[in-house]
């Protein structure tokens, strides 16, 4: 790979990962000092795992559409590697925060505790991300 190609690749996942950073930061934050804004911290720990996820995609040169959905990338990932179950049923408590939560005619307040689970959710993903970008033979 190219020097150039290369430098931009990994000023890609940078930014995916620093956008996933804010992402969980801004939902750490709302639970930590306005745990009522339920609907907030779901939508962007699940904007949080997405990025994620397409940062370790391009980390890994897959290539991938636009989507917000967390059981597409993480087939994608399964294509080259293998994803746990316990991953895939997280992403099944998550996907839903991608769209239907911010739209008042499919929108519902989750709980608090949905709000953490989420959440908690969101740090194992990043975990496990970053875990796998930084394996030095993954490179």
């Amino acid at each position: 790979m190219g020097g150039c190609f290369m430098e931009k690749k990994l000023a890609l996942i940078k930014e995916w990962i620093h956008k996933a950073h804010n992402d969980l930061g801004i939902a750490k934050l709302a639970l930590e000092n306005q745990a009522e804004f339920t609907d907030a911290i779901c939508f962007h720990c699940q904007q949080a795992v997405e990025e994620y996820l397409k940062a370790y995609l391009i980390h890994r040169d897959v290539e991938f559409k636009k989507t917000h959905s967390i059981s597409y990338l993480l087939d994608l990932v399964r294509d080259i590697e293998e994803v746990s179950d316990e991953l895939y049923q997280n992403a099944e408590i998550i996907e839903s925060y991608a769209v239907e939560i911010r739209y008042p005619d499919n929108w519902y307040e989750p709980t608090k505790e949905e709000a953490l689970e989420v959440y908690n959710v969101a740090v194992v993903f990043k975990k496990s991300v970053l875990d796998r970008i930084n394996k030095p033979e993954s490179y």
